[in-house]
């Protein structure tokens, strides 16, 4: 009886001690499931459909970033080093060739890294930096392409002011408030998708992290967020838009008055550079816009592909156009083709 009541008495130790065990594990599972939620491990996953091309696709892609990486990078170090070249326009060019190297340096390595090792996972944290940098950093170039056609636009239209009107001190103040528009605007988005709940798919389907496709993820009302993302896009993307039109319909005005056509065509021909800058910048950029948000009917892999085309191409494209038309393109072609070393 004596041996009965020991061998009870030991079983309902063993069995408190379960239960013990059991409810500190439960509270630490529920601690844990409350961190995935709140600071969940996002998977990009690419490009969908064209995953078994990933490798391929990863090529030309690699190879445009060291492109881009090469002719920005060479772009400011002439200019830099060339006192001619300091002036609004080629300084404008300067603020544009970083904007374009955090753009592309954000997205690229994580991009490669997922094609070539299929290592798509991203903390929130990370891949909130990397929505607020591409965001920001692309709204600064809409930025920089507005003042470079307010530049195109007081050089032609009143040509006796143009230094007058954009001395360094404006061309710094002017890129000031670009930078400053951009960070203020886009600061609220890391914060806006920072507290949604996560408890969807956690692939993202994207080959990096975006505003709209982690939206598309959250599990609670985001009307507001998505009205919060449109209003901002026009009033960065899509101002900066009309009023560089406006500003060439103003041009083009000042121009169809010259009297000679030679005069016409050699003005027009300092704008030709600036305007292939805007063409590039601006299609894959309103496409991807448009598509999030309207086209329904576009293939994912097609709209996924020109999201990461408007990452990459507008950064090699620009040095390139931009570097030909300086005043020492004979010296910025050497550098970009790895020709003889510079003197």
């Amino acid at each position: 009886m004596r041996k009965y009541k020991v061998q009870s008495h030991r079983v309902t130790k063993e069995e408190t001690s379960r239960k013990r065990k059991l409810k500190h594990l439960t509270l630490v599972m529920s601690v844990h499931n409350k961190t995935e939620v709140r600071s969940p491990t996002f998977v990009l996953i690419g490009i969908p459909g064209l995953e078994a091309a990933h490798i391929w696709i990863s090529i030309p892609f690699c190879v445009v970033y060291l492109l881009a990486l090469l002719g920005n990078c060479s772009l400011l170090f002439i200019i830099k080093t060339d006192p001619s070249l300091h002036a609004p326009m080629y300084l404008f060019l300067c603020m544009l060739a970083v904007a374009d190297l955090v753009v592309c340096t954000t997205a690229v390595p994580k991009l490669l890294s997922l094609f070539w090792f299929h290592n798509g996972e991203i903390r929130l944290e990370a891949c909130l930096t990397q929505v607020f940098l591409i965001h920001s950093c692309s709204t600064m170039e809409s930025g920089f392409l507005l003042a470079m056609a307010f530049d195109r636009y007081v050089a032609i239209c009143n040509p006796l002011r143009h230094s007058a009107i954009l001395t360094h001190p404006a061309v710094g103040g002017m890129g000031l408030a670009i930078v400053l528009r951009g960070t203020a605007l886009l600061s609220p988005h890391p914060f806006l998708l920072r507290w949604l709940p996560y408890c969807r798919s956690n692939g993202i389907s994207h080959t990096h992290c975006e505003f709209m496709a982690l939206i598309k993820l959250a599990c609670a009302d985001t009307r507001i967020r998505r009205a919060y993302s449109l209003i901002v896009a026009f009033l960065t993307g899509g101002v900066d838009f009309i009023l560089i039109l406006c500003s060439y319909v103003l041009i083009l005005h000042t121009v169809f008055h010259l009297p000679s056509k030679d005069a016409r065509l050699k003005t027009l021909g300092t704008c030709v550079s600036h305007i292939c800058v805007i063409l590039v910048f601006y299609t894959p950029a309103f496409f991807s816009f448009l598509t999030h948000r309207f086209g329904h009917r576009v293939a994912p892999h097609t709209h996924i592909f020109v999201a990461s085309i408007y990452l990459l191409v507008p950064p090699m494209v620009n040095p390139i156009i931009n570097g030909v038309r300086t005043k020492r393109r004979d010296r910025f072609l050497k550098f970009f083709s790895f020709s003889k070393p510079l003197k």
